[in-house]
């Protein structure tokens, strides 16, 4: 099959990720969802899409509504809240048997 869904999936919704290809290149922001069974994530107010609805009932008119969509996992890198720039993460497990993620640059812990 393919990866598996969570372990491979080093970025959190919360997480400040800076878009390093595709239209929306060099933009910055949070990651509001995350999708790890297809490895694609929601920034916000990165690529934007327009969505065209009916009109449901009297007060929801309807019309082109612009909203984010997902992108692809491989296409953000993480910022590192410590050292502030564009980072690879890792994996380690603390003292007591716990997975953390770290910072390949600085080598601190992403998790608080």
């Amino acid at each position: 099959m393919g990866k598996s869904k969570a372990s491979s999936v080093r970025i959190k919704k919360g997480d400040s990720v800076k878009i390093i290809a595709g239209n929306s290149r060099g933009k910055t922001g949070k990651v509001l969802k995350v999708f790890p069974e297809s490895r694609r994530i929601i920034v916000e107010r990165v690529n934007f899409i327009k969505r065209h609805t009916k009109p449901r009932s009297q007060s929801d008119p309807g019309g082109i509504q612009e909203r984010e969509a997902p992108i692809s996992i491989s296409n953000v890198m993480l910022i590192c809240p410590k050292c502030g720039g564009e980072t690879r993460v890792g994996m380690m497990f603390t003292d007591d048997g716990s997975k953390i993620r770290i910072c390949k640059k600085c080598r601190e812990m992403i998790d608080a």
